[in-house]
Formats: structure tokens, C-alpha cells, sequence
């Protein structure tokens, strides 16, 4: 493999572009629509670019960081994809790794003195050092590694609310409230449902993922769910979480259906609901790796899905 296609395979480019059009999702569809209720918006064109590049930056250097500590676990489960020491040296790997950090830390800083708020990025810090640690240490432990990956996954969506200061006035407001003249989905509402459902399916993901990397994880010592409670175990909670996942999903296509977002329940029942109820059937049916993979690409087409909600939500309220 080439260095320049090989650097893009590390950075995991597919899932930055992801990262990106969630984001764009996001700030289109439940945020610039406020700018029509003559509220201002911080997040414009151009502040709303640098928020997604941090957060694409810190991204990349999370994955790059994350493949560094993981030659040998990577070697036994992926041997084929191997990329640092193969084709880009490890002394590299830590320098681009910090340079992506440092360019997210300082777009960070440029906005929060923007907004003349520099707590908010406590945010970027945060995932920069919980990246990290996830790396070196929780990657390997029960139950913290799942939960630090899906904990970032949230925050790539929260973090829009949290630079976006129009949409604080709407976070003690119901999810049905009056915006010119009409009665629409609170924003808010939305983003917030969004960060629990994106939470709660990476956390289900990370899960399957492990499960489907169960022997090279084991011959590298880590202790992961599947390792320490066994594979029957480790499906029971992704069920579990599966419940967790649809019950507010549920109460939130109710509250469309019968309020102010049929097309938009609708959708929710049909494009999230029920593919994630015929995933919990899938999951146990058998226990290989190539089972398992297939169950993980089946909850992330289901995240993607996700986004198609969203404009729903966006077209609805035009």
C-alpha cells in the first residue's frame, strides 16, 4: 500500500466523512432554521466549518493514536489492514497524531474566544485526553472502553448545542413549541433525542465489535466484555441496551404521531424502530466473527439512517 492512501486508511476517512455530514445534519437541519425566527446564530457558515474541522481533527488523531497502541491486537485480528510500522513509522504516527490535536485545540480556542465563553472548550480537552486513556487503558477494560467510545460519539452531536447559544432558552421548553406562528418540534428536543440515540447505538456497536474481535483480543490479554462475562452474556446486554435505545424512541415517535411530526414518527417507527427490534432477533442466531461483523454494519447503517430523520424534521419545519 502507498503512504498517501495508507495515511488516509488510518485516519479512517470514511468515518471522518461521517462525523462531518452528522454534524452538518445536525446544525442544517435543527439549527439554521432558527436563523428565520430573527434569533442570531453563532454557528453561521464559517464558525460552524471550524466546530466540525476541530472536531474532525481531534477525530483523526484519536484514530491514529488508537492504531498505534493496537499493532499487535491488529496483526492477529486485521493483519491484512496493519498500517503503522508497515507503511507509516511509528515516530510519524505520533507526530501527525499531535499536529491534528493541536489544530482542533486552537479552532477550539478561536471560537470559544468567539463566543467569549473559553469553558466550552473543556469539550475538545476532554475527548483529546480521553482518547488517550481510551488507547492505553480503557480500550482493554471491562465495560469503561465501550462506554468512553460511545460517550464521544454523544458528545460529536451535543457539542453543536453546547457552541450554539440561540438554543439555550429551548432547553427547559417542551418538545412541541410556537416559532412563526406554528407549532414545531422543539430543536433542542431533537439534538438532545439524537445524542441518546447515537450514545446508545455506538455503545450496542462497540459491544458487537468486540465481540466479533474476541480471539485477538484475548491472546492480547485485554479484558473486554466478551472475554471476561463470555459471548451468550455479552448479547444478553446488547439486547438490553437495544430495549434502552428503542423505549425513548418509541415515546418520541408517539409524541410526533399524535402532535406536531407524523411524517417525521412515522419515520422513526419504520426507519429506526423496527430495524433495530429485527437486529436483536439477528444477534444471537449464531457466534462467529463474520456473524457478528455483519451485526455491526447493520448498527451502523441504522445510526446512518438516523440522518435521514433529520431532514425530515428539516423539511417539515420550512
Amino acid at each position: 500500500m502507498k503512504p498517501i492512501p495508507a495515511f488516509f486508511q488510518l485516519i479512517r476517512w470514511r468515518n471522518l466523512v461521517i462525523i462531518l455530514l452528522t454534524q452538518w445534519s445536525v446544525w442544517w437541519c435543527a439549527i439554521v432554521p432558527m436563523a428565520t425566527w430573527n434569533r442570531p446564530l453563532f454557528l453561521n457558515g464559517r464558525n460552524f466549518l471550524l466546530l466540525t474541522l476541530s472536531t474532525v481533527f481531534i477525530a483523526a488523531a484519536g484514530y491514529i493514536i488508537n492504531d498505534y497502541f493496537d499493532v499487535r491486537i491488529d496483526i492477529v485480528n486485521k493483519p491484512d489492514k496493519v498500517i503503522i510500522e508497515k507503511v507509516i513509522k511509528r515516530r510519524w504516527a505520533i507526530i501527525f497524531h499531535t499536529i491534528f490535536n493541536l489544530a482542533g485545540i486552537a479552532l477550539a480556542c478561536y471560537l470559544a474566544r468567539e463566543i467569549q465563553n473559553m469553558w466550552v472548550v473543556s469539550i475538545q480537552l476532554f475527548c483529546t485526553l480521553l482518547l488517550w486513556f481510551y488507547s492505553t487503558h480503557l480500550k482493554r477494560q471491562f465495560i469503561s472502553g465501550n462506554l468512553a467510545v460511545a460517550l464521544l460519539t454523544g458528545l460529536t452531536v451535543l457539542i453543536l448545542a453546547v457552541y450554539e447559544p440561540t438554543l439555550y432558552p429551548f432547553m427547559r421548553r417542551n418538545y412541541s413549541i410556537q416559532a412563526s406562528g406554528r407549532n414545531i418540534v422543539n430543536p433542542f428536543w431533537v439534538i438532545m433525542v439524537y445524542t441518546y440515540f447515537a450514545f446508545m447505538l455506538t455503545w450496542m456497536r462497540e459491544i458487537v465489535k468486540d465481540m466479533e474481535d474476541f480471539r485477538g483480543d484475548a491472546e492480547d490479554g485485554c479484558m473486554t466484555m466478551p472475554i471476561k462475562i463470555g459471548l451468550h452474556p455479552s448479547g444478553y446486554v446488547v439486547t438490553c441496551l437495544g430495549v434502552l435505545a428503542i423505549i425513548p424512541l418509541c415515546i418520541a415517535a408517539y409524541k410526533l404521531i399524535s402532535g406536531a411530526g407524523l411524517l417525521l414518527g412515522i419515520y422513526v417507527l419504520v426507519g429506526l424502530i423496527i430495524p433495530l427490534a429485527a437486529l436483536l432477533f439477528f444477534l444471537p442466531g449464531k457466534h462467529t466473527s463474520r456473524h457478528y461483523a455483519t451485526a455491526s454494519k447493520w448498527l451502523k447503517l441504522i445510526m446512518i439512517s438516523g440522518l435521514a430523520a433529520l431532514l425530515i424534521y428539516h423539511f417539515k419545519q420550512g
